[in-house]
């Protein structure tokens, strides 16, 4: 792809996530890189583009591409002008395919900040063959969904010895707020989960399994370890499957490897609170009429203010075991949802576009695709990846 016009397209810059990411790019990027933005309201991308501009000069003269989901001809000349296509355009599951296909058919990177289980798994079906085929990377869920939990258990599972069974649990504690783009994506995974069963059975039937390896996610309502000073609770998020996903590609989770994912909170009245709320969030979702209302609660492109990111925080705490040996580790950053999903996102970016990396295709993993690499950039992005203990 050395003759691509732009290293990386950021399709998506006018909205909430993806101007966010956009300014991390200006300020950020490997210096040499070739950018570019999408979107189909010129007039938005060009004051995306003034504001950047305000960061680094040179971003006065960032191009500005047409791109619209619903013309099939704009998004197959994005994916044909780029090595790598960030998009930020949720719900996947109604915006996110025609993308995927271009990339899928040219060849091209594809990084995306979905938490859509069904999408990921009828992405796979439809395209996986064929990205192997053209050599594109498709790598789902390059935010908060779902980096912090597959690199950490890939950091994890380095510490522990080679060879052997193992099993990691991961405790997430978090302070956060929801964009529009996020409740919206939300909502939609909740309002049918009958389609997301028969998206995970379809993929079952055509995704091949480790040969004589094990690898499973964990089902037990209450973890191995103990936390602290402090309640858990299953986390019904698109994580764990994209963690178990790392250790069928990878060899270095062992011959039989369990993941254990879970929140974790200090008081017992707050665990209840999120196990109602969730309860509540899936059965108004799952009606048209309450599901229309809580979709205007907040429209796609809102978001919390800087203020109020600078205050959320994240830890996601690992307990893997195995061999005989015992590690405790820890991923852990700024505000989740945002400022460091943009962080994340466009480091995938940059890492597809610039590293030394493993040589895969198809739908990918962060772990399976950038592993080592990705884990480097954002340490030194501000992200922290440490051991905490070793018995």
């Amino acid at each position: 792809m050395t003759d691509r016009q732009y290293d990386i397209v950021l399709f998506g810059a006018t909205g909430f996530t993806g101007a966010l990411t956009a300014e991390y790019l200006a300020e950020h990027a490997d210096p040499g890189t070739r950018w570019a933005l999408a979107g189909r309201n010129e007039a938005k991308l060009a004051a995306v583009r003034e504001r950047l501009a305000g960061l680094d000069p040179a971003c006065a003269d960032l191009p500005l591409l047409h791109a619209d989901t619903g013309d099939t001809a704009s998004i197959e000349a994005v994916a044909n002008s780029a090595r790598v296509v960030i998009t930020t355009v949720g719900p996947y599951a109604k915006y996110g395919e025609p993308l995927v296909a271009a990339c899928a058919r040219a060849g091209t990177d594809y990084v995306d900040l979905t938490g859509e289980p069904a999408f990921v798994d009828r992405m796979y079906v439809k395209y996986h063959r064929e990205a192997e085929r053209s050599g594109a990377r498709i790598v789902h869920a390059c935010g908060f969904d779902s980096i912090p939990h597959d690199l950490g258990a890939y950091f994890t599972v380095k510490q522990l010895p080679e060879g052997v069974p193992l099993h990691v649990e991961a405790f997430l504690r978090a302070r956060a707020d929801a964009s529009g783009g996020t409740l919206h994506s939300a909502i939609g995974v909740f309002a049918d989960p009958a389609g997301m069963v028969r998206a995970e059975r379809e993929r079952r039937a055509v995704e091949e399994r480790p040969a004589g390896r094990r690898v499973r996610v964990s089902r037990r309502p209450a973890p191995r370890a103990r936390v602290a000073g402090g309640w858990t609770l299953p986390l019904p998020t698109l994580d764990p499957q994209i963690v178990v996903r790392s250790a069928v590609a990878l060899d270095r989770y062992g011959p039989d490897f369990s993941y254990g994912h879970y929140i974790a909170v200090k008081r017992l009245a707050v665990a209840a609170g999120l196990a109602a709320g969730t309860g509540a969030l899936a059965a108004l979702s799952a009606l048209p009429p309450t599901r229309n209302l809580l979709l205007r609660l907040r429209a796609p492109g809102d978001g919390p203010s800087q203020q109020e990111r600078a205050r959320n925080w994240f830890s996601v705490k690992f307990v893997g075991a195995g061999g005989g040996r015992r590690v405790v580790t820890e991923v852990a950053g700024g505000d989740p949802g945002y400022g460091e999903t943009a962080k994340m996102l466009a480091e995938s970016a940059l890492c597809l576009a610039h590293d030394d990396l493993p040589e895969t295709a198809g739908q990918v993993t962060t772990a399976a695709a950038m592993g080592d690499a990705l884990i480097a950039r954002l340490t030194r992005a501000g992200i922290a990846f440490r051991v905490l203990r070793t018995d």
